[in-house]
């Protein structure tokens, strides 16, 4: 290329060079086009020009909505100072592109003197109005994706009548300063399926789905994912909404497999015999759904990796509600310390670590009329010495009875005591003259059966 083509090249290099830099400097100085701020026109102004028109408007604070007046208001100067100048400034930074554009922008500047008396009324008004024109009008329903039954699907939007009173409020600010303040209808925009919002919303729900909590009950850790405590989850502004409905089953099913309560329970005797006992004892823990099912949402929603122990939440029926026996987990549950009642040896045995530390005879409630021992599997509620036992006989006469031992393991009454007025300790005498339900032991036995019990100590008796 010779030298007279490189000399023009150059020169269009140049002038296009001060061209654009020109241009640059025209679109850092001066306001687009279709800007506007407080609602008067500032296109191609500077920053002062603009400060200055709008200096002279004022406004009449009158609101209109859709062509109709909603308030009356008394008209007020902008109130703007030179220190408001600096606002104009920001205006023009903001609004600042590479080239010229049409884009219609207001830009609303508060004066450092104006007045907003009328500010809290006029937006009352707004407020007003929406609620006026969204009678009858039926709401937007935005997208949400929910996780159901391990799987995760989108329920589409529903586009609505109904205006979107936070984006009406926002117009109003906006437009708050012009010299009238005119109102269009900003219908509620629901949130689409393919938003961005549902996407992030399926992204939170896939973690969940992938999540466990360890729940120790006493030496088994179980794993629980989210087919075991997730009935259905949303996720919904940066929170977790989780039905856990099926966390009843699933503690349902960890009672069944671990708990104790109310279960017949199978029980080796003295003899080596090996029996089933009835479930119609008080002894025994089992998992509180009501108490478990907040933890393990709770836990399930942090994706928690502390490991939750079951004994926080079990609870017993009785005179303690907490639960006995949880940490006993040999012989079903029952453990080696405990009392064995045979009503039909009349004799009872005291163990202490899988050995018998006592045994005596004893005499139990009589089996004919309503004062027998209640059979099944209890618990030692509490130990007293020197106790005065009080109820009716058969015949509704009172009796009261001095006992140097009591150690009751129900709550209707019965329990173990000294009986120092019986006189018929014989292996029938329980037949037709037994107690009134509790296990009677003589003077000499009672002191060491009660030195060999301790409290919450399981009562087995068959």
């Amino acid at each position: 290329m010779n030298k007279k083509v490189w000399g023009s090249v150059a020169g269009v290099v140049v002038l296009l060079g001060l061209a654009t830099a020109g241009l640059n400097q025209h679109q850092a100085t001066h306001f687009n086009r279709n800007v506007t701020i407080n609602g008067v026109k500032v296109g191609g102004l500077t920053a002062k020009q603009a400060f200055n028109k709008v200096q002279q408007s004022s406004s009449s604070q009158d609101v209109y909505f859709d062509g109709q007046q909603i308030y009356a208001g008394h008209s007020v100067k902008v109130g703007l100072t030179n220190a408001d100048q600096s606002k104009f400034k920001q205006a023009l930074a903001k609004q600042k592109t590479l080239i010229p554009t049409s884009k219609a922008q207001n830009f609303a500047i508060q004066g450092t003197n104006f007045d907003t008396s009328q500010l809290a009324a006029m937006q009352d008004a707004v407020q007003q109005a929406v609620a006026t024109y969204n009678q009858g009008k039926s709401a937007s329903v935005d997208a949400h994706a929910e996780l159901v039954n391990g799987r995760i699907k989108v329920i589409k939007s529903v586009q609505g009548t109904a205006l979107d009173e936070q984006a009406m409020l926002k117009q109003f600010n906006n437009r708050r300063f012009n010299p009238t303040i005119k109102l269009t209808k900003q219908v509620q925009t629901p949130v689409k399926a393919d938003s961005q919002t549902i996407k992030t919303q399926k992204q939170h729900l896939e973690a969940l789905n992938k999540r466990h909590v360890v729940l120790k009950i006493q030496d088994h850790e179980v794993k629980l994912g989210a087919k075991d405590l997730v009935t259905k989850a949303t996720y919904l502004h940066g929170t977790y909404q989780i039905d856990t409905e099926k966390a009843q089953q699933a503690v349902a099913k960890l009672n069944h497999q671990y708990a104790t309560l109310g279960k017949a329970l199978k029980f080796k005797t003295h003899s080596g015999q090996e029996i089933t006992l009835n479930n119609q004892g008080t002894y025994g823990w089992a998992l509180s759904a009501h108490k478990l099912k907040p933890a393990l949402q709770a836990a399930f929603a942090k994706d928690s990796s502390k490991v939750i122990n079951a004994k926080d939440y079990i609870y017993g029926i009785g005179y303690n509600e907490n639960g006995t026996g949880y940490n006993n987990t040999t012989n079903n549950g029952i453990g080696n310390t405990y009392v064995e009642v045979s009503k039909a040896a009349q004799h009872v045995w005291w163990y202490r670590d899988g050995k018998v530390v006592f045994e005596a005879d004893v005499v139990t409630g009589t089996e004919q009329g309503d004062n027998a021992t209640p059979t099944g599997v209890y618990y030692t509620l509490y130990k007293q010495r020197g106790a005065t036992l009080r109820g009716l006989n058969d015949d509704g006469s009172k009796y009261s009875s001095p006992v140097a031992y009591w150690v009751p393991f129900t709550q209707q009454g019965h329990g173990f005591h000294d009986a120092s007025w019986r006189g018929d300790w014989s292996k029938t005498a329980y037949l037709a003259g037994g107690s009134h339900g509790c296990v009677n032991m003589k003077v000499g036995d009672a002191g060491t059966a009660f030195a060999s019990m301790d409290e919450g100590e399981p009562v087995v008796i068959y």
